[in-house]
């Protein structure tokens, strides 16, 4: 294993990359928006360690996802509930939450 890998594979940032993603399901969007504020505000200040950058900028692509797919699927909800039918009248389904 190359010194790279050893990193990579001994690193929080290694394993919270996969751990962290499906979690992001549980953060609301508003909290998801803030913490991405925050990251931005701490990258841009620069002054930190590389593999802080990396772990930062990883965990802000994953809420960004995360943050988007909510968009998304609420921008479908939106478009079924501004629907019609053929006669004009709304149409109307369930809808699974995400």
């Amino acid at each position: 294993m190359t010194e790279r890998q050893d990193e990579g594979a001994g690193s929080a940032a290694g394993k919270t990359a996969k751990a962290a993603a499906p979690g992001t399901e549980l953060v609301s969007f508003e909290d998801s928006t803030r913490r991405l504020a925050q990251i931005v505000a701490e990258l841009e200040g620069g002054d930190m360690p590389l593999e802080r950058a990396l772990s930062l900028f990883e965990e802000g692509v994953r809420l960004s996802r995360a943050a988007q797919e909510r968009l998304d699927g609420a921008e479908r909800r939106v478009e079924e509930l501004l629907g019609v039918d053929a006669d004009g009248r709304p149409t109307t389904r369930e809808f699974e939450s995400s």
